[in-house]
């Protein structure tokens, strides 16, 4: 068949090209239960028809709200073939949230996968007074279960479901995705199956995977991010697991032993965190050549040649350290691509000399996602950078150094809110809202938000995420948050990372158990130190001059972060107003 131009058509294609007999892998009750592309195919078909005796309409409104399994992607795929409007939604928000979106979008029908989400479903549909339906993927007591609406079809079934597919243009709405915000309600954001196949298409272009090969998925499928990564591994042929749950990663790694992933970088830097925490639990020589390997990984450009003797030493640590990373990895990862915010440096240089290849990438939900991503191939890995902008992509840097995009990723806009859509789409252009740098070869660098940059009181400019940055290479930094708008100088909320703050204080013979640790003067001037030697790259109105440390972690649960791990700053600053204060008041 000719290259597929609508999502529900990729399936298909691989059941004519490559034909699988894992498609889809989830492990239940201790067993992967994998599935062929034909079975899921046939999944598909049988949910389609059971939506249209249930009387979907082209445009109806179906919210699936679930962890990563098949199933979403089942019903994904049959909400496309009924016509209907697919809106995937984070099972972590609030009751209020799950309330506005389905009243905002007009949702028919909810897909749930678990008791907890069916009865928060179901609280948000009876905050709103309407008639939804609500299908688990579990079977429960007091929820119809997804399968009762499987159907085998009829001549008529099959005629209207071909009819429906063949209506369907490139141009057509596939999807309305809310985004999570840092402030204020979410907005709907509108994507044409052109905006995010032609994403998916391009960004197939960037890895190294092969037919046969396995990608592990733990990333939420509600985000952008992560489907249309499972869009082009369909496309390539690329057989999908299912992770049991964030807890079960490192098993599930073991188990499956995938030839790559999608990542965000808060889950990379605990990875980097624990690996760091077990060097230092060596002795002796062990520990000197292990620290050894990670210094010399540090000064890694994958573009450059080194010269013999770093080459040389290079080799011996991949040999005698940095196998052992691979190992703990499965053996057989080829990359790792990272999103949703900006990724330390030093752990893409430490992790291409280890031979894991990051790619970075960069893009918001209203660009499909992908703007650029970052390559495997070392001659053109510039590591300062996200990447290389996709095929099709555009990119130009406004006056004020923001980041404008053009190309068939843009969305079509924001669901009933024209206003809004104006603002950002201007002359075509999006308006990202991020401040950014593009090279003489299409590379882009991320400097910063532009909504979260502020000034001092002083008028000085301040890009808190470098900062941020630069503060979480501490191994004792968990999180960190710069603040300071219209204040004297910069300082920082700063989480500690307790797993490395209780090994620096067994090193340094500190009881963790007599009193708060964190008040403890040893540790303080230790983190004085760590802040002081960051502060170091930046300029002296940039430098953070206090910092109080917080004790309990930021979290999507707890308010914090959003559901892609991002602060919400206005919720933070409320949330430590007093300590705020206490660090100004002088």
């Amino acid at each position: 068949m000719n290259s597929p131009t609508r999502l529900f058509e990729l399936l298909p294609y691989q059941l004519e090209k490559f034909n699988l007999p894992i498609c889809l892998a989830d492990k239940r009750d201790g067993n992967w239960i994998e599935k062929s592309t034909e079975e899921v195919i046939e999944l598909c078909k049988k949910l389609t028809f059971g939506l249209l005796n249930l009387g979907i309409s082209p445009g109806d409104k179906i919210a699936i709200i679930s962890e990563n399994r098949s199933e979403w992607n089942i019903v994904d795929i049959a909400i496309q073939q009924s016509g209907a409007i697919g809106v995937p939604m984070y099972p972590t928000i609030t009751i209020e949230d799950y309330a506005y979106i389905f009243d905002h979008s007009e949702v028919k029908v909810v897909f749930a996968s678990n008791q907890e989400i069916c009865d928060k479903a179901k609280a948000a549909i009876e905050m709103n007074g309407s008639d939804i339906s609500i299908y688990s993927f579990e079977k429960l007591d007091n929820f119809d279960f997804w399968e009762n609406l499987f159907s085998n079809g009829s001549d008529e079934s099959e005629i209207e479901m071909k009819k429906r597919m063949d209506a369907i243009h490139e141009d057509d709405l596939l999807t309305i995705i809310y985004t999570s915000g840092t402030t204020g309600r979410p907005k709907g954001v509108m994507l044409s199956h052109k905006n995010v196949m032609s994403n998916a298409m391009a960004a197939s272009e960037r890895p190294a995977y092969l037919s046969g090969d396995r990608a592990l998925s733990f990333l939420p499928l509600c985000h952008i991010f992560e489907r249309v990564a499972i869009y082009f591994y369909w496309y390539l042929g690329v057989s999908v697991y299912y992770a049991e749950s964030l807890d079960l990663l490192v098993d599930n790694i073991r188990e499956i032993k995938p030839h790559g992933f999608n990542c965000v970088p808060r889950l990379l830097e605990k990875v980097y965190d624990k690996i760091i925490e077990k060097g230092y639990a060596l002795s002796g020589v062990k520990k000197q050549l292990f620290f050894w390997a990670v210094n010399l990984g540090l000064k890694y450009e994958p573009n450059r040649n080194h010269g013999a003797i770093y080459n040389l030493k290079l080799s011996i640590a991949r040999k005698l350290i940095f196998s052992k990373w691979q190992e703990a990895l499965g053996g057989n990862i080829k990359h790792i691509i990272i999103g949703a915010s900006a990724l330390q440096i030093r752990l893409k240089r430490v992790f291409w000399a280890a031979d894991i290849k990051i790619m970075e990438g960069y893009g918001l939900t209203e660009t499909s996602p992908g703007v650029c991503i970052g390559t495997h191939q070392s001659e053109q890995a510039k590591l300062e950078y996200v990447g290389p902008l996709l095929r099709d992509v555009k990119v130009k840097i406004a006056e004020d150094g923001e980041i404008l995009v053009k190309g068939p990723n843009i969305m079509q806009g924001y669901y009933k809110d024209p206003e809004q859509t104006d603002e950002v789409i201007k002359d075509a252009w999006f308006h990202s809202g991020d401040i950014g740098e593009l090279d003489e070869e299409g590379y882009l660098r991320i400097t910063d938000r532009k909504k979260e940059m502020f000034k001092t009181s002083g008028g000085k400019y301040v890009a808190p995420q470098v900062i941020e940055n630069r503060l979480k290479e501490s191994i004792l930094i968990e999180q960190a948050m710069v603040i300071g708008e219209n204040r004297k100088f910069p300082a920082a909320l700063v989480v500690p990372n307790m797993e490395g703050v209780e090994s620096w204080c067994k090193r340094h013979d500190i009881d963790m158990s007599s009193g708060n640790v964190l008040e403890n003067e040893k540790l303080i001037d230790k983190f004085q130190n760590e802040i002081s030697e960051a502060n170091q790259q930046f300029g002296n109105w940039e430098q953070i001059k206090k910092f109080h440390l917080v004790s309990d972690q930021w979290g999507i649960d707890s308010g914090e972060l959003t559901p892609t791990m991002k602060l919400k700053r206005r919720i933070i600053k409320e949330k430590y107003s007093e300590e705020v204060e206490k660090i100004y008041d002088v």
